[in-house]
């Protein structure tokens, strides 16, 4: 029986009717110039084109509209590098919810700024993530919050999955969905929605090669915490991988692979200038990983490329267009 503590392709078909009328529905560009590149037919779910930025808006509206007023009350509060961050501000602001909002340090200042402007409180942290989490907890037991989880509550993963609903809308036939893994709600939220319709339907999960963490806690056979490097992906820098969503990835993500750092900087380039849209380096890891041939693909395949978000400083990013492969 289906309870808010399941993720089931009824739960992100609810979740599409109770988020419908607060979200943007995206487009799904097809790009002639990525497909030649690419070797493939490429369509992009542009996700930067949110609310807010990014698909982040999608799992944390889900959750919230379900709180009760007195979880409501309480305020809400999470852990995110900044997408997920705007989301749940966003989602505070509507519904009259105070929101607390912990962020590393190192987050791109725009992200920071964009959270505040929408009425988010922000806790900047310095230190790593398992510790950024940690603490997190301590305010859920200390302050009494009410904790919105980025990527393990099975209502937030309900939201992420809505947009597997719209590219199967828009694309019936579609062979391969590649999406960017960070904690892994995105992923698991589309991959439970997407094989409900299609099994056939292979997903690909992109990792940076700075970041692997689901990639090796496959390897190993259990779930694994790995220190994070530099990466222009910082939205998917993730170091924990998830309890709730490991299963789900193990059972319903057909393929992981990584990117690295120079084919995400030629992957935003390629973004820009094929398809003119302007990205954060976590969205384009499934473009980079395919250009380093981390996975195969066919000429008469379509391919679709989740672009997760685009909440990133242009002047941050000017040296990768410039030519840069690092920051």
């Amino acid at each position: 029986m289906e309870t808010a503590n399941t993720l089931t392709p009824q739960a992100v078909r609810a979740a599409r009717e109770r988020i419908g009328r607060y979200i943007r529905r995206t487009p799904l560009l097809d790009s002639e110039g990525l497909s030649r590149q690419l070797g493939c037919q490429a369509y992009l779910k542009a996700e930067m084109l949110q609310r807010t930025g990014s698909f982040k808006l999608r799992g944390a509206l889900n959750k919230a509209l379900q709180l009760t007023p007195e979880e409501l009350g309480r305020g809400l509060v999470a852990s995110s590098a900044g997408n997920h961050a705007q989301g749940l501000a966003y989602a505070g602001r509507l519904l009259g919810a105070r929101t607390v909002i912990v962020m590393p340090s190192t987050a791109p200042q725009q992200k920071i700024d964009n959270t505040r402007a929408l009425g988010g409180q922000v806790i900047l942290f310095e230190g790593r993530q398992v510790d950024r989490i940690a603490y997190m907890e301590r305010l859920v037991r200390e302050k009494g919050y009410t904790l919105v989880h980025a990527s393990e509550d099975p209502q937030v993963m309900a939201g992420q999955g809505t947009i597997a609903l719209e590219i199967l809308e828009d694309l019936p036939d579609v062979d391969t969905i590649v999406v960017p893994l960070g904690g892994g709600g995105l992923i698991s939220g589309i991959a439970v929605a997407a094989k409900a319709q299609n099994p056939r339907i292979r997903v690909v999960g992109v990792e940076p090669a700075a970041a692997p963490k689901y990639h090796e806690s496959r390897r190993e056979g259990h779930p694994v915490v790995i220190p994070a490097g530099t990466t222009l992906a910082d939205g998917i820098r993730e170091e924990v991988t998830g309890k709730n969503a490991y299963p789900l990835v193990e059972r319903y993500v057909d393929e992981l692979v990584l990117a690295g750092e120079a084919a995400i900087a030629q992957a935003l380039r390629l973004l820009c200038a094929d398809a003119k849209l302007a990205a954060e380096g976590a969205a384009v890891v499934g473009l980079a990983a395919l250009l380093e041939g981390a996975f195969q693909v066919r000429p008469d395949e379509k391919v679709c490329f989740v672009l997760s978000g685009g909440n990133w400083e242009p002047a941050r990013l000017a040296p990768v267009y410039a030519g840069a492969d690092h920051l």
